[in-house]
């Protein structure tokens, strides 16, 4: 049993060491509501996140973020491409970013930040482009990959998040 961990602990261990900001929710219906959760790994080179900034696309709309003790967050809206109906009303803003700023997350250690956001009706892959702001230095996660090109070749990828289809009820004949 004992040679079957450590194995395991050195992958689990390196693969921290390479850890990107990811979500931890990668899929997701079309046209639903759904808890973006955002994965902070890491500090920028040893050194304490103190600040967190996600840009949402436009098929993310209503964006609510959570709060967390320590931290204070700060939204942007701006006016919108493409007005949509919600609950009888034209909605023409949203916001477009959230930013928690203020707290302490240590390199040594994770963190999670949400935001509950209503999808659009379009499918296809869904880029957030995510700022860490550390005690020390920055990391930029807004790299988008080119058509047939892997998110894994690139350094600092942006998380992604790959809207499907709704299940549609097919009526039986």
């Amino acid at each position: 049993m004992k040679r079957l961990l450590l194995p395991l602990c050195l992958f689990t261990i390196t693969n921290l060491a390479d850890a990107h900001v990811t979500l931890e929710q990668t899929k997701a219906k079309a046209g639903s509501y759904h808890k973006l959760t955002f994965k902070i790994g890491h500090g920028c080179d040893g050194s304490t996140t103190h600040t967190v900034k996600i840009n949402l696309p436009e098929a993310a709309t209503g964006a609510k973020p959570m709060l967390k003790p320590g931290w204070k967050i700060d939204t942007v809206s701006q006016t919108l491409s493409k007005p949509y109906e919600s609950h009888g009303k034209t909605i023409t803003t949203g916001v477009r970013e959230v930013t928690w700023s203020g707290g302490q997350l240590p390199d040594a250690y994770y963190d999670e930040f949400s935001i509950q956001v209503k999808l659009s009706d379009e499918v296809g892959k869904q880029y957030f482009k995510v700022t860490q702001l550390c005690e020390k230095g920055r990391l930029d996660w807004i790299e988008i990959p080119t058509e047939g090109q892997s998110s894994k070749a690139l350094k600092s990828p942006a998380p992604v998040l790959e809207v499907e289809a709704k299940n549609e009820i097919v009526p039986h004949h």
